[in-house]
């Protein structure tokens, strides 16, 4: 464990995908990693993969002694852990780190913890369809963007090691705002969702009146209505902390929309074709830069 990220003790606390994946991850980082899980045949499995030394239902039991602690739990479960007595059990200096969708409220919440805890908002792109720690993998963050948001609790040192951890995973670190962060993530994660839904729901609609609707339906329906499967206590805690940024969003989508509807409704395929001409060259332009930051280029 030479050099970069080390820790003498570290616990994750919710042993899903994500954070199944980072104890994986950090394997050969840590001492001793202690999965904290509400679930006893989740701690079982990773007890008996070795994905973790020790495992606890008890919070307290599971991050008291601990360096680094990181919060891969639901977004409300975070909240409520941060707001809760998690403070009080921490040791100072110790790294508290969450992984959130969103990161405004919880950045909010980590601004109010005891001084001498060194806590960071993290957010990694990256995930699966499948959850559990069955489908955890160690290889999850490698290449993704992995965005940190500092909070009153955020000192230089903590970012420093936060930005370790992230370097530790293969991840890309991105430095933002919390408020910013959400912002953008309305964007291209919680509308997708939403669209996705609201495209499910409506083909549920035409289906109920003709299957041929989904008899029909093939590869463009499948990636367009892929979201639409995800958790619903998920999102549903997502987007409960994120109304202002993906209200805004939904406006401007609608906005979008109603132009192309009157442009269909008046049959100027001249018009429509310029309309929609942007949006073609917005997605190839975002798929070269991809192509290149796989490539290494980082353009």
């Amino acid at each position: 464990m030479s050099g970069g990220f080390k820790s003498r003790h570290l616990t994750v606390v919710g042993l899903g995908l994500m954070g199944g994946s980072l104890a994986r991850a950090l394997r050969s980082r840590a001492e001793v990693i202690t999965g904290v899980d509400r679930d006893p045949d989740t701690l079982k499995y990773a007890l008996d993969h070795g994905i973790i030394d020790v495992g606890t239902e008890d919070l307290k039991a599971g991050v008291s002694e601990a360096d680094t602690v990181i919060l891969a739990a639901p977004v409300r479960v975070i909240i409520q852990m941060i707001e809760g007595r998690i403070g009080a059990y921490l040791r100072s200096n110790t790294l508290l780190i969450d992984i959130g969708s969103t990161k405004a409220d919880i950045c909010d919440a980590m601004a109010r913890l005891p001084i001498g805890v060194q806590a960071i908002g993290g957010h990694p792109m990256t995930g699966k369809e499948s959850n559990g720690i069955e489908e955890s993998d160690a290889n999850l963050y490698v290449g993704r963007p992995f965005v940190l948001c500092p909070s009153r609790r955020t000192t230089p040192a903590t970012l420093a090691r936060a930005l370790l951890l992230v370097e530790a995973v293969g991840a890309v670190s991105i430095e933002m705002d919390a408020t910013r962060h959400d912002q953008a993530v309305a964007a291209i994660s919680h509308l997708p969702y939403l669209l996705s839904a609201a495209l499910v729901a409506t083909v549920a609609q035409e289906g109920n009146q003709d299957d041929a609707v989904w008899r029909l339906a093939a590869g463009g329906f499948r990636d367009t209505s892929r979201l639409a499967a995800s958790d619903l206590k998920m999102m549903g805690d997502i987007l409960s902390t994120n109304t202002r940024a993906v209200a805004r969003i939904l406006a401007l989508f609608r906005r979008e929309l109603a132009m192309i509807e009157a442009m269909l409704i008046s049959q100027d395929d001249v018009k429509l074709a310029e309309l929609l001409s942007p949006a073609r060259e917005a997605r190839l332009a975002w798929m070269q830069r991809v192509e290149a930051a796989k490539n290494g280029s980082g353009k």
